[in-house]
């Protein structure tokens, strides 16, 4: 990827004909370096969240080498740029073919179920093996999150011990997981959804090696700043000591988001002012998915190639470049008041699901991809320009069980199985 110093310059140098992502390999290697020194357990990275090649790059070159794919595709993606990784093919729902593939031609032990019909789909497109590693996903609440992702995965309470116990008599190690909805606002929900799992653990009478809390960490976009992330990590680990599992249990999560988020921009040139209404060459089709249908507020700010923008500002209506009515931007904008044709709007935090949900709708999506080492947008972790500095140790914050942690109980309990 060619660099610059800013979008600013990026713009000044060459034009925007298309949606350009603007991104940040450094503030990724923060996010993921932080998650791997503080999560008391293995962190995967969930893939569909940005599957761009340089996210998988520089994860890696952090340090990560443990994936979370939901397709066969994402898979081989892995499988191809980090070939001593592992990777968990974490779909309640999948093909015949993409179980085969997975397990025979790139390694796959690890696989979720939410159901027995599953079950069975593994075990016999895997030739009945008996080196799998199966989590059973857990139906639960999720309130709590911005984005609630019950309803379509999920064993209920219902039929979840039942299926806890079959998993257990055909898994080499078993495990539970569950997911507590996007963009989850209050480390509680965790500490909570765990003490069920707890509860339908024993309530099916076996033992389970693996809990995975998944993702659902947040990121801190305006008008939705999450508590410190310091206090899920404290939450979930509080909660993993008073689960009813093997004493040498490994614990996973699944970011995404939290991960990714802060480490792109996405810069839309504007085609037309009509009015206070604004036509960019990127839209609801595109990279600002999520702005459309999800209704998130993003950051803006303004880039002019020749010159500055008025300080002085007006509300616009933003859309996007389809000829499709609902390629709208809800709400109202705030933007300089002269703006105009050629224009740059840069939405910040788009690294999650943004040019992932990219679609070649009415021919448009394709987008640039550059590389820039400014960073002006909130973040969570050390080192955003937009932090303030921290305060001095008060020794009442958050005790944060470091990563070595996970590594000896995995290494016991390796150790004891093999003794």
């Amino acid at each position: 990827m060619s660099r610059y110093h800013t979008p600013l310059d990026l713009v000044r140098s060459r034009p925007v004909e298309g949606p350009v992502a603007c991104a940040r390999p450094d503030r990724l290697a923060i996010a993921a370096t932080w998650f791997q020194d503080n999560f008391p357990g293995e962190v995967l990275y969930a893939v569909k969240a940005n599957p761009s090649p340089w996210v998988i790059d520089a994860l890696y070159r952090a340090g990560m080498r443990w994936f979370d794919a939901a397709s066969l595709p994402e898979v081989e993606l892995i499988a191809e740029r980090c070939p001593d990784a592992t990777i968990a093919y974490m779909h309640p729902i999948k093909s015949r073919h993409s179980i085969r593939r997975a397990y025979f031609d790139h390694g796959v032990r690890i696989f979720v179920l939410d159901c027995e019909a599953e079950l069975n789909k593994i075990l016999e497109e895997t030739g009945y093996a008996k080196d799998l590693i199966l989590l059973v996903r857990l139906a639960v609440s999720n309130e709590g999150s911005a984005l609630p992702l019950a309803g379509k995965f999920g064993a209920g309470e219902a039929e979840a011990p039942d299926l806890i116990r079959t998993t257990r008599a055909h898994a080499e190690e078993l495990g539970v997981s569950f997911h507590v909805g996007s963009q989850c606002m209050a480390p509680g929900t965790f500490r909570a959804t765990m003490a069920e799992a707890s509860r339908l653990i024993v309530k099916a009478g076996v033992t389970v090696d693996i809990v995975d809390v998944g993702g659902g960490f947040p990121s801190p976009y305006p008008g939705m700043t999450p508590p410190p992330m310091a206090d899920y990590i404290t939450a979930i680990r509080d909660a993993f000591e008073d689960m009813m599992v093997l004493e040498n249990a490994d614990l996973w999560c699944e970011p995404g988001r939290a991960l990714i988020a802060e480490a792109v921009s996405v810069l839309t040139r504007v085609e037309l002012v009509k009015g206070h209404q604004v036509h960019l060459n990127d839209g609801a089709y595109g990279c600002l998915f999520d702005m459309v249908h999800a209704k998130w507020p993003f950051p803006i700010r303004v880039h002019r190639a020749d010159g500055e923008p008025s300080q002085q500002t007006a509300e616009f209506k933003l859309y996007g470049p389809t000829c499709d009515a609902i390629d709208t931007m809800p709400g109202l904008h705030t933007l300089p008041a002269d703006l105009a044709e050629g224009d740059v709007i840069e939405v910040g935090m788009l690294g999650a699901y943004g040019t992932a949900m990219a679609t070649r709708f009415n021919g448009f999506g394709d987008v640039e991809t550059f590389e820039v080492a400014d960073f002006p947008w909130t973040s969570l972790y050390t080192g955003g320009e937009a932090e303030a500095p921290a305060p001095a140790a008060t020794g009442t914050e958050p005790r944060v069980v470091p990563f070595a942690r996970a590594q000896r109980r995995r290494r016991n309990r390796l150790m004891k199985r093999r003794g």
